[in-house]
C-alpha cells in the first residue's frame, strides 16, 4: 500500500524523455519512479507515446526497456480515461495527459510544454500543472531526500 506522502502525478512525454538517461539533470526524475517515490499514472494511449518518442529520441531497445520498467512498477497505475474534457485546444494530442490526471485525481501534472498553461485559468475541473523546477521545489519541500 503507498503511503500517503507519496505524491500521484500524470508525466507529460516531454519530461520523461528528459529524465531518462542517467545523463540527464533530470534524472532524478525517473529515480522517483524506480524508487517508488511518486505514484504515477498512465493510460494505454499514453504509454504508447512514451514508447514512441523514446524509440525516436534514443533506441528501440531503450523504449522496451523503459515501457517494460513502467508496465512492471506498482507504483504505475494503468488506467482507463472515460470522460474526454478536451480542455487544450493549442495541440489537442496533450488532453489525453489532462483526461489521465483528473480521472486519477492527480497532485500533478509535470510538463514543460507551455500550452498546458491554459489549465491555469480554468477553474473546474482543477488541474495542478507544474514544470520541473516547481516540481523539484515541491517534492524537495516535502521529501529532501527525494533529490539525491
Amino acid at each position: 500500500m503507498m503511503s500517503k506522502t507519496i505524491k500521484r502525478v500524470v508525466i507529460d512525454t516531454n519530461v520523461l524523455l528528459v529524465s531518462v538517461s542517467s545523463f540527464s539533470k533530470y534524472h532524478w526524475i525517473y529515480q522517483l519512479i524506480i524508487r517508488k517515490e511518486i505514484e504515477i499514472f498512465i493510460t494505454n494511449e499514453i504509454l504508447f507515446e512514451y514508447f514512441e518518442i523514446v524509440s525516436e529520441k534514443f533506441d528501440l531497445k531503450t523504449a522496451k526497456s523503459v515501457s517494460r520498467t513502467l508496465i512492471e512498477l506498482d507504483n504505475v497505475n494503468q488506467i482507463q480515461v472515460y470522460f474526454n474534457f478536451n480542455l487544450i485546444k493549442n495541440d489537442p494530442d496533450d488532453n489525453k495527459f489532462v483526461d489521465c490526471a483528473i480521472s486519477s485525481n492527480a497532485d500533478y501534472l509535470l510538463t514543460n510544454d507551455k500550452d498546458f498553461n491554459i489549465l491555469k485559468t480554468i477553474a473546474f475541473p482543477k488541474v495542478n500543472v507544474v514544470n520541473i523546477e516547481e516540481f523539484r521545489k515541491e517534492i524537495g519541500k516535502k521529501n529532501p531526500d527525494a533529490m539525491k
